[in-house]
């Protein structure tokens, strides 16, 4: 599988409830933070549903 660095880089606030839960699940939380992940279906559909806050990048 490959893998997906994901940085935020919008502030949560003004988020709803359920984005400001899936940025957690994500591991982010603070605006620049970054985290590497594998690109399961799970995780490309979480990022989809916060696309407006965050930042994705492949990595090979």
């Amino acid at each position: 599988m490959t893998k997906i660095k994901i940085t935020q880089r919008k502030s949560q606030i003004g988020s709803s409830l359920r984005q400001k839960r899936t940025l957690e699940a994500l591991g982010l939380g603070r605006i620049n933070k970054s985290v590497e992940k594998e690109a399961s279906p799970q995780i490309v559909g979480m990022t989809k549903k916060v696309l407006h806050l965050i930042e994705v990048e492949e990595i090979k």
